[in-house]
C-alpha cells in the first residue's frame, strides 16, 4: 500500500509515518516545512493535485492544518483556510485525478464543545457544539467530507481525536508543559513548575496508539463514518502531575499561576472508542504511565 501523509513533519505526522512504514507501507511524506519528500501546500489545490497525480496513493491521511485553539482566535481566517479550505482542496484533488484514494480526515474532540454532564461517556452520536474557530473549522471539514461521500462517491473516513501526548509533543499542551517544567527544574534552568487548573479530568491517548488507530481506520474503517480516537479513561491534571513528579530526579516545587487558571464547564471529558474497536479491532495498548515517561524522557533530552 502507498500512503501519502500531509503534515508529515509535525508531532503526529512523524509518529504516523513510522507506524505506516513499520507495517509495510510505502510512505510519501508531504509538508510545507521540514525534510518531507514533497513540499505540499494544501491551500494550493494545484500543489495537492500534482503530488497525488505523481504518486497515485491508495491512502491519503490529512494531518496538515492549524491545531492550536488559542491561535485560532487570533487567526480565524488562516485557521479556516488551512483546516477547511485546505481539506476541500484535498477532496477536489482526489476528484481531479479520478478518485481511487481513501482519505482520512483528522477531526477533534473539541468539536463536542462544552459537554458539562455529558462529558463522562462521549460517543460519536453526542451532539456537536463547537465553541471556537478551531472546532468550527473541524466540524465544517466533517460536513464537507460527508458531502463528497454522498454526492461524489469519494471514500472518506473522519476521526475525532481526543487529547494526545507522548515523545515529541511541543509545549502548549498540558502533559508536554508539565514534562518540560520538570526537566527544566532537574537541569537547574528554573526553580518550580507553574500550573493552572488541576481538577479537570481529560482522556489522553498515547500518540503511538493514536497512529495505530489512524492506520487501522485507513485499512478497515467504513466509508463516511466518524470515529473517536480515545483511551476511554480520564485522569485529572493533578494525577498526571503527580506521576511526573514521582519520576523526577529532584524534588519539584509546584506553584499556581493565575494566568493559567481556566475553570472548565466540563470537569470530566472521557470518550468511548467502542465504534472504532468494533469496526477495526483497535484498542489502546499504552497507558498514562507510558505517556508521562515518554514525554519526560523527550524533554530531558531537549532541555
Amino acid at each position: 500500500m502507498r500512503a501519502l501523509v500531509t503534515g508529515s513533519e509535525g508531532f503526529i505526522g512523524r509518529h504516523l509515518c513510522s507506524e505506516l512504514t513499520e507495517n509495510g507501507y510505502e510512505v510519501i511524506r508531504c509538508d510545507i516545512n521540514g525534510q518531507a519528500d514533497e513540499r505540499v501546500d494544501i491551500t494550493d489545490m494545484g500543489s495537492v493535485t500534482a503530488v497525488l497525480d505523481r504518486y497515485r496513493p491508495e491512502v491519503l491521511i490529512n494531518l496538515a492544518g492549524q491545531a492550536n485553539v488559542g491561535l485560532s482566535w487570533k487567526q480565524p481566517q488562516r485557521t479556516v483556510l488551512l483546516n477547511t479550505v485546505g481539506f476541500i482542496n484535498v477532496l477536489e484533488a482526489v476528484r481531479e485525478i479520478g478518485g481511487g484514494v481513501r482519505v482520512i480526515a483528522m477531526g477533534s474532540s473539541d468539536e463536542y464543545g462544552q459537554l458539562r454532564e455529558r462529558g463522562g461517556n462521549v460517543t460519536e452520536d453526542t451532539p456537536l457544539s463547537p465553541m471556537n474557530p478551531y472546532s468550527i473549522s473541524k466540524q465544517t471539514q466533517e460536513q464537507f467530507a460527508q458531502l463528497y461521500v454522498k454526492n461524489y462517491g469519494l471514500d472518506v473516513c473522519t476521526v475525532r481525536q481526543f487529547n494526545l501526548a507522548g515523545a515529541g509533543q511541543p509545549q502548549g499542551f498540558m502533559v508536554a508543559d508539565f514534562a518540560f517544567g520538570i526537566a527544566a527544574v532537574e537541569a537547574g534552568r528554573q526553580e518550580y513548575v507553574s500550573v493552572g487548573n488541576l481538577e479537570s479530568a481529560r482522556d489522553f491517548t498515547h500518540v503511538r496508539d493514536a497512529c495505530r488507530a489512524l492506520r487501522l481506520t485507513a485499512e478497515k474503517g467504513r466509508t463516511g463514518e466518524v470515529y473517536n480516537i480515545c483511551s476511554g479513561r480520564a485522569y485529572k491534571a493533578a494525577e498526571i502531575l503527580d506521576k511526573l513528579r514521582a519520576l523526577a530526579s529532584v524534588p519539584i516545587e509546584v506553584r499556581e499561576d493565575p494566568s493559567r487558571m481556566r475553570p472548565s464547564d466540563t470537569p470530566v471529558i472521557c470518550g468511548s472508542h467502542d465504534k472504532l474497536t468494533a469496526d477495526t479491532g483497535w484498542e489502546p495498548r499504552l497507558g498514562i504511565d507510558d505517556i508521562v515517561a515518554d514525554a519526560l524522557g523527550y524533554w530531558r533530552g531537549i532541555v
